[in-house]
């Protein structure tokens, strides 16, 4: 079971390779940290050569997805994930339903029953397969559609 979710994707860019990366480095503001600052680009990150990394530029759920990527000739392929920041935040979420385990095992000991184990175990795949999946799909897509437009992609396939 993987903790956080993935997505490769390979894609065809219309124009030539130099101009697309150089379309991507204008709409970008170069920035080590990837984390999110008001700005008037697309995306905030780093484009060296024919790669990139990079987050979108919304504020509050633009750096929840890092698109890394690399574009060779008229194709090229693009890694979503979450960032790592995120992933640390999500990390303790995931924590708290053993937590709270762990609590009503030692706050009532003689009443405590299998059925709290069960209840845990259903709250973190709940975190996992329902709010992280779906943050992680939406956020992703709007992303991928901001590089899409940006990048001039003719069509962008899920590998």
């Amino acid at each position: 079971m993987k903790i956080f979710p993935k997505s490769d994707y390979t894609f065809k860019i219309i124009g030539e390779e130099t101009e697309t990366l150089e379309r991507l480095k204008r709409r970008t503001e170069a920035s080590e940290s990837l984390t999110s600052k008001i700005t008037d680009k697309s995306f905030l990150g780093i484009i060296k050569e024919n790669t990139f990394r990079i987050i979108s530029s919304e504020i509050g759920k633009g750096a929840f997805c890092v698109l890394t990527g690399k574009i060779v000739n008229k194709d090229g392929q693009v890694e979503v994930e979450i960032n790592k920041a995120f992933r640390i935040l999500l990390s303790v979420f995931l924590c708290f339903p053993f937590v709270g385990l762990i609590a009503q095992f030692f706050s009532n000991t003689e009443e405590f029953s299998l059925i709290f184990i069960l209840v845990a175990i259903l709250q973190l795949l709940i975190i996992r397969y329902v709010f992280i999946e779906f943050a992680f799909r939406r956020f992703s897509k709007s992303s991928l559609s901001k590089l899409s437009d940006v990048l001039d992609i003719d069509h962008l396939k899920k590998r």
